[in-house]
């Protein structure tokens, strides 16, 4: 079978009701499929009228009507709101591997009435109810997805087209009272999310959803060694400090065993002062090796005092001394392997979102190169 790409688009509503790590949770364990790209969108009318234009198609089997409801849901759903004309978030996924269409379509599921709840995420997040005459009283898709390889290609070179337009870092969509002072703040999705397909990645967005903040930004990234250096720079000197004391306490022990005579107190600080930095250096290094190791989800966060929320939510640095709850304490394993990073400041936030350059366009690049067209 030959490599496909797929994508599925998380629709607003799904969004808004914090479904949306649930629904990754399922495509990555139900696909198998890397994820090479995301993107959050703010649709514009023009966007979303030529979207729901391409839903009608004879290549796509499934019934006119479903097609009829899916196109009308758009027009309802993906244009700005007519009350106020603010934009809604969409998140489309992009997914390559073998076969991925019908694995992603599979996963998804079909618009039917009779699914049963839990076999597919329509069936778990989607609502099809008709009316005793069997028109549609109530319609809600949760996803949207390419029928099919023909339009999936079509559909997504659509959404390329307008990635740099409408996508992207979604300043200013996400409606706030009068005296709010809403924050932005950075959540990374560590390498070890992504070692083999998993619903960590979901469980931890999952998690992140009790904090009531809004996803206005997300990106599959890769971690260049400048990248890290820079990210963590601060890091290493904290470390130097923090590990003298310990590396002094660890010398002077294996030093005493070896020798067979104790050591005295002021022996230990010296070896901490030699030993701590070196130490510590090691430690980073280590971290920036890991962190270039495969690819991390940068996402962002925003709502009122939103730094001090998802680092609730995260836990200590330490998964050992993290709450139950949190997510270090259920997906950590050591103070390097904890899962994910969040920002610690509103200012540091914005120094590390450029740093991961939170707004760049890496969507249509490869939707460019894949299908070998311009757009």
């Amino acid at each position: 079978m030959k490599e496909q790409l797929a994508y599925v688009l998380v629709n607003p509503y799904t969004i808004h009701k914090s479904r949306t790590g649930g629904v990754i949770s399922r495509l990555f364990t139900r696909t198998a499929l890397e994820l090479v790209a995301a993107r959050m969108f703010a649709p514009s009318r023009e966007l979303a009228e030529e979207f729901a234009a391409t839903v009608v198609a004879h290549s796509d089997l499934a019934d006119r009507k479903i097609q009829e409801s899916i196109r009308q849901y758009i027009l309802d759903n993906y244009t700005p709101d007519q009350k106020n004309g603010r934009r809604r978030r969409v998140m489309l996924l992009l997914f390559r591997g073998e076969d991925a269409v019908q694995k992603v379509r599979q996963a998804v599921g079909t618009v039917d009435p009779k699914s049963v709840s839990g076999d597919s995420i329509r069936a778990t997040y989607g609502d099809y109810i008709l009316e005793l005459n069997g028109d549609v009283k109530y319609f809600e898709s949760a996803v949207l997805c390419g029928p099919n390889e023909t339009e999936t290609e079509s559909k997504l070179k659509l959404w390329a087209k307008f990635s740099d337009t409408d996508g992207g870092l979604l300043n200013g969509v996400v409606p706030y009272p009068a005296n709010a002072a809403p924050q932005q703040t950075l959540v990374l999705l560590k390498p070890d999310n992504f070692r083999f397909p998993s619903s960590r990645p979901g469980n931890i967005v999952d998690l992140i959803s009790r904090t009531g903040l809004y996803i206005i930004a997300i990106k599959v990234h890769r971690m260049s060694t400048a990248e890290a250096n820079e990210f963590y720079g601060p890091v290493r000197e904290v470390l130097r400090d923090k590990l003298r004391a310990p590396a002094g306490e660890r010398a002077r022990a294996a030093l005493e065993k070896d020798f067979g005579f104790t050591f005295p107190p002021a022996l230990e600080k010296s070896l901490g002062e030699l030993i701590g930095p070196a130490a510590a250096d090691q430690q980073f290094e280590n971290l920036v090796n890991f962190m270039t190791g495969d690819k991390i989800v940068a996402l962002v966060y925003e709502g009122p005092d939103a730094v001090n929320k998802i680092r609730s939510v995260l836990g200590p640095t330490d998964p050992r001394k993290a709450p139950p709850g949190t997510i270090r304490r259920e997906l950590g394993q050591d103070i390097m392997v904890n899962a994910a990073h969040a920002s610690d400041s509103p200012e540091n936030a914005q120094r590390e979102m450029g740093i991961v350059n939170i707004g760049q366009n890496n969507l249509k690049p490869l939707v460019e190169q894949f299908y070998n067209c311009k757009l």
